[in-house]
């Protein structure tokens, strides 16, 4: 089953990697990325979307701005936008949402969001070169808010500091709630994916909203398994978010975050390649370039998937490389093994089958086993 050696390069940077995906929406989309790159991908939506037809407060906002007139209308994505005309189309109030539209200062917080509002039949008026919102308000306070009404269309994620300094500045905000996230119905996917993350089964989870990374860690408080989700996020589960805002309900609890510059699913992607290959441990073992990823190994470049129990034994003896650990220590690293010490010999067998090399792990008679690390490595991990 393990025997077959593929070369890492026909498989991606992020070959022998498990990664979390937290979105509700797009979420086929980053998984692709994901698994065109070589990673295993555990898909559990954290999240689902209201329909926007459903939700009273959207309808409540959207007559309220067509009898009282705002003087600017902040629209900051794309999908959001266009379901507020459909939403309001499907209510009957379409054609007199856009009449609205039309005569106030419509801002668009990027190329999408400026598609969305052409393809309505509208223009806008501004739209910042960097997509930031932080543009946005620069721009609104240098005009002077002050006994202007101002209306952002919400996308589920919280604007922080955004409509305070608003209405310091003296605006009146209206803030029109285009979809709201609600938990998923399901919750098992959710459940697999903390208890991965507790196992450290996955080596990185991704987020690409801020109500995601919420929902996910009130899940996980519910269940009792919060400070050990917290724990696996502070050390060996890389927590990666589209963008600053997305990593508030994380940074709120200490877990630091990593997000790319540009706010996108191809920058997470690429930010992860570079990130996850970066924090394999690489060994020179028995002659060889030995890299142990989450849940496969690289042997001189090929890649070698590797059972759970084999990775638990691996991780074990890279602890100390090149010391000898007992059977002892290497049966209480066995998932599940019990007292039999004999698990240990089994599990150990099919490792260096699946690792192709035999002689990488040495058998030491009567004291247990040991990474034939390479003589000139000796001195460097001798305090490892």
């Amino acid at each position: 089953m393990y025997e077959e050696q593929q070369p890492v390069e026909q498989h991606g940077p992020l070959a022998g990697f498990t990664v979390g995906v937290t979105a509700a929406r797009r979420a086929d989309e980053l998984g692709a990325l994901l698994q065109r790159r070589g990673a295993a991908v555990v898909h559990a939506p954290a999240l689902r979307i209201v329909p926007l037809a459903d939700d009273s407060e959207l309808l409540a906002a959207t007559k309220d701005l067509i009898d009282q007139a705002p003087d600017v209308v902040v629209a900051t994505t794309a999908i959001g936008f266009r379901g507020w005309v459909e939403a309001a189309e499907g209510w009957g109030l379409g054609e007199a949402l856009l009449d609205r539209l039309r005569g106030v200062e419509l801002l668009a917080r990027g190329p999408k969001v400026k598609g969305s509002i052409r393809a309505a039949g509208l223009t806008e008026e501004w739209s910042p070169s960097s997509e930031s919102m932080a543009e946005v308000l620069d721009r609104l306070l240098e005009e002077g808010v002050e006994g202007r009404r101002v209306a952002i269309q919400l996308h589920g994620e919280p604007l922080p500091g955004f409509v305070e300094a608003l209405r310091a500045g003296g605006a009146e905000v209206v803030g029109v709630p285009v979809y709201r996230w609600m938990p998923p119905e399901d919750l098992a996917p959710v459940d697999r994916l903390l208890d991965a993350a507790v196992s450290r089964g996955l080596d990185a989870v991704t987020f690409t909203s801020a109500p995601a990374a919420a929902s996910l860690l009130s899940r996980a408080e519910s269940r009792g398994l919060l400070p050990e989700l917290l724990a696996a996020l502070h050390h060996d589960v890389l927590p990666a978010c589209v963008g600053p805002v997305t990593a508030l309900p994380l940074q709120a609890r200490g877990v630091d975050t990593v997000s790319p510059e540009r706010f996108r699913l191809g920058p997470l992607v690429q930010l992860l390649c570079q990130e996850l290959p970066g924090r394999a441990r690489a060994l020179p073992i028995a002659g060889h370039r030995v890299e142990i990823r989450g849940h496969a190994v690289l042997v001189d470049g090929t890649l070698r998937p590797v059972p759970p129990a084999g990775m638990s034994l691996l991780r074990a003896l890279c602890r100390r490389p090149g010391w000898v650990v007992s059977r002892a220590d290497l049966l209480r690293a066995l998932p599940g093994a019990g007292r039999d010490e004999h698990a240990v010999e089994t599990a150990m067998a099919r490792l260096r089958t699946a690792l192709g090399a035999p002689k990488l792990i040495q058998t030491v008679v009567k004291r247990g086993y040991r990474l034939a690390l390479d003589p000139a490595a000796d001195a460097k991990y001798a305090d490892a």
